[in-house]
């Protein structure tokens, strides 16, 4: 069997375990990546006030792939460095292009729930410099890719999730290798790296609805160490 073919997902609820660190559900996705349930939950009013004060300073606005498609998902960054995507490619940058200034600086409330879930799954001592912002509508999503404009792979992705629910598609090492669909709720967390790092992935097409923190909206907060 090739290396990435394995079952990335066998079942989904019932290989739950519980800690004592505060993730009371915590799901292997592969070796390497890990789902925990709600570790976002009792966080979330700081990071919805966080949230708001980096997008009064850096607005979400829709990229442009190279190839000049625009991107369905609404973006932002706050962090020393953005990911930005145009014409000429994707990159970080530590100017943010549409204002000519420098990414707000990421909120404590950001990097502590970051490096809180980084540990739990087994990346201690992980300190983002980058928080990638997606604001998923009705009709949003994200198409399969790689993580790997970061100069350094050796470093986790940490993907937080607020409001409205989504299905993550995760993965293998190839594209064409079958994808698990795994449910993600508000607060939930996923965290990838080692053999895991550069699994493809995505986000399915956002159904309609409503939360009392979003609205008619999800967030993914996506951190990552990017220099």
């Amino acid at each position: 069997m090739r290396a990435g073919t394995e079952p990335v997902l066998r079942d989904l609820f019932s290989s739950a375990e519980a800690t004592d660190d505060g993730a009371t559900d915590r799901i292997p996705l592969a070796s390497g990546a890990v789902l925990i349930r709600g570790l976002a939950v009792p966080h979330a009013a700081s990071l919805m006030a966080g949230l708001q004060g980096v997008l009064d300073a850096a607005p979400l606005r829709h990229m442009v792939t190279p190839g000049g498609f625009r991107m369905s998902v609404a973006m932002s960054n706050c962090g020393t460095r953005g990911w930005v995507s145009d014409a000429g490619g994707y990159r970080y940058d530590a100017v943010d292009p549409e204002r000519g200034h420098a990414w707000p600086a990421m909120p404590e409330s950001f990097l502590q729930v970051a490096r809180h879930a980084a540990e739990v799954a087994g990346y201690p001592g992980f300190v983002p410099d980058a928080c990638l912002i997606g604001r998923y509508e009705p009709g949003a999503r994200l198409t399969l890719h790689q993580d790997r404009d970061e100069e350094d792979l050796g470093r986790p992705i940490v993907s937080m999730s607020l409001g409205l629910p989504a299905v993550f598609l995760f993965g293998g090492l190839e594209r064409s290798i079958k994808v698990a669909r795994v449910p993600l709720n508000h607060g939930d967390v996923v965290i990838w790296g080692g053999p895991a790092r550069l699994r493809y992935h995505g986000v399915s097409t956002l159904a309609d609805g409503w939360h009392p923190l979003t609205g008619r909206s999800r967030f993914n907060l996506s951190f990552r160490r990017a220099g």
